[in-house]
């Protein structure tokens, strides 16, 4: 097992250390510009402080959504197998069954097309002229279970494109996303990137009816329903006031539902900051937009912040080949009419199109308004919003913390300064108890260290208390491996044994014992990195990479260092 060709094995060693020393150097010199652009090892939340959120997913939301989907498909499909119907619409009060109105007596052509196109359906009441359908409950908990899992999916890349190392974002429950940002300083700036819903939308506007009379409508609706739109800030001050100020999305919806019956069928109200603005709840343009016929943001290859021929910062973005088709397609069904560009319900843009444009690309522009380094932030952020996908549900936030390092920069201090006399104390003791050994050890001891934070720092792994414990447990069992040989040695020579037999002897009958050892905790940390997470598997991984290193230093370097000195001493004599 061990090397015996000594040339070889002392480049391992010297390669080796060369590399650990050029991984490692960057966390001490931190500051330093030779350094700069290196990789350092990532601290955790509970080392260097950061922000602590609780999301929760609207599964609720995403399950009616599907289910709209689905109605409409059912339509289309009937259509296509020539089945007459009456109606297909959600039953009353639930969300989630569908009645299907029959008619000429064709249930069974309906319930053979059921079962042959739309078998995640089943038939939950049959009567002579409907049927109420349900999705199977195995279906939906996998389904909700796939919104959770593409939200988490979703802020992991937004947060990625924001440049935050190792952010820990896991689900909790069965809706709930737990989102841990380790040594972000801007937290306002993470929120912002996290709850943006980024749902982009192109839109035909529906132009029989003007903007006056909508205005009139909305102002009409606002005075006898008492309410209005409103800031996060000015609905926290105002919860006792007699207008009730709402969000924008429950004001969309609050308005849509009240406009109900003079909205023609398949639109919907939503409102355009103006250019002077500076919010929407400022001033709004009301928009009506045709809602069966649109192009979503699902079809976007890429996105990314340019300039117009003012030096504006804007969004453009380039479609895949199916929405170039589409986009080609609305185009062309739209001249001389206004296509609506809809930014989570807010329209950017309603520019007239003259003509079929048929190109990948296409543009948002972010105002005139405001400072220029705001509207590049913006078009930043909705750039990185729109490349990392839509959360396919909302978002809404159950808690937030911004906390310190657990222990606080005073115990960290303190901790550091314990370490390094701890350290000293194990250091001067084996030197002091194996003598020459011990000077063996103790760079074997000091190596170990080196390859460790060598390791952390190119696997980018983020250290917290927890890894902080599995470095302290490798150096032990370091110490621990050292004694094993040294007193095998010893043994060896109290009978009698030459150096050379004795150090062959000692390292051959402590290998097992040392790899026995050694082998049992990583199978155990194994184990803990595939089922645990967060901090559990920070601290498998520092504690498999100390093992590691802990074998190579301890079995190879002091073998190698005691057989240079056996073969010194043969060329002195």
């Amino acid at each position: 097992m061990f090397i015996e060709n000594k040339k070889v094995r002392w480049i391992i060693i010297f390669c080796s250390i060369a590399l650990a020393l050029y991984i490692a150097l960057p966390n001490f010199y931190p500051k330093s510009d030779f350094f700069s652009g290196k990789k350092k090892i990532n601290y955790g939340l509970d080392i260097q402080g950061g922000i602590y959120l609780v999301m929760k997913a609207n599964v609720e939301e995403a399950m009616h959504a599907r289910m709209q989907k689905k109605i409409s498909i059912l339509k289309s499909d009937f259509k296509d197998e020539e089945i007459k119907f009456k109606s297909i619409e959600f039953k009353k009060k639930s969300l989630s069954k569908i009645i299907i109105q029959l008619s000429d007596n064709n249930k069974d052509k309906v319930k053979k097309t059921l079962k042959k196109i739309h078998n995640d359906l089943q038939i939950l009441l049959e009567k002579p002229s409907s049927l109420e359908l349900s999705y199977y409950e195995a279906s939906l908990s996998i389904y909700k279970k796939q919104v959770v899992e593409q939200s988490i999916e979703v802020v992991r890349n937004r947060i990625d494109a924001f440049g935050v190392s190792e952010p820990q974002i896991t689900a909790q429950g069965s809706d709930r996303i737990l989102i841990q940002l380790p040594g972000v300083e801007n937290a306002d700036q993470a929120k912002e990137l996290i709850h943006r819903t980024a749902t982009l939308n192109f839109r035909p506007v529906y132009e029989e009816v003007t903007t006056d009379t909508l205005q009139k409508w909305v102002s009409k609706v606002e005075t006898k329903n008492k309410f209005s739109l409103g800031t996060e800030k000015s609905i926290r001050l105002a919860k006792n006031a007699k207008i009730h100020l709402l969000k924008y999305r429950q004001y969309i919806k609050q308005i849509n539902r009240n406009l109900a019956s003079k909205l023609p069928k398949n639109t919907k109200l939503i409102f355009q900051k103006p250019p002077n603005a500076k919010t929407l709840e400022a001033g709004r343009i009301p928009f009506l937009i045709k809602t069966d016929n649109d192009l979503s943001g699902a079809y976007l290859e890429t996105a990314r912040v340019g300039s117009n021929e003012y030096g504006k910062p804007q969004v453009n973005f380039r479609f895949n080949i199916q929405g170039q088709k589409r986009f080609a397609k609305m185009t062309a069904a739209n001249i001389q009419k206004r296509v609506a560009i809809v930014l989570d319900d807010i329209v950017q843009s309603a520019p007239v199109i003259q003509e079929e444009i048929n190109s990948p690309t296409a543009r948002i522009t972010l105002g005139s308004a405001g400072d220029i380094k705001e509207t590049l932030k913006e078009a930043n952020f909705l750039a990185t919003a729109l490349r990392a996908g839509a959360l396919p549900v909302q978002l809404e936030q159950l808690e937030e913390r911004t906390v310190g390092p657990s222990l606080g920069s005073d115990s960290i201090k303190k901790g550091k300064l314990a370490g390094m006399i701890g350290g000293l104390l194990i250091l001067l003791f084996i030197l002091g108890y194996y003598r020459g050994l011990g000077v063996v050890a103790n760079i074997a001891l000091t190596l170990n260290m080196l390859f460790i934070i060598a390791i952390l720092t190119s696997l980018q792994a983020t250290l917290t208390l927890p890894g902080v414990a599995g470095i302290i447990l490798t150096i032990g069992m370091a110490v621990d491996a050292n004694i094993i040989i040294f007193e095998r040695i010893k043994e060896e020579l109290a009978k009698g044994a030459g150096f050379r037999s004795s150090v062959r002897n000692g390292f051959s009958q402590a290998f097992a014992a040392i790899f026995d050892a050694n082998i049992t905790t990583a199978a155990v940390c194994v184990v803990l990195m595939y089922f645990g997470s967060g901090p559990v598997r920070g601290f498998a991984v520092t504690l498999i990479s100390g093992i590691i290193t802990s074998l190579f230093t301890s079995v190879f370097i002091s073998r190698s260092i005691l057989e240079m000195k056996i073969l010194n001493q043969s060329k002195r004599t």
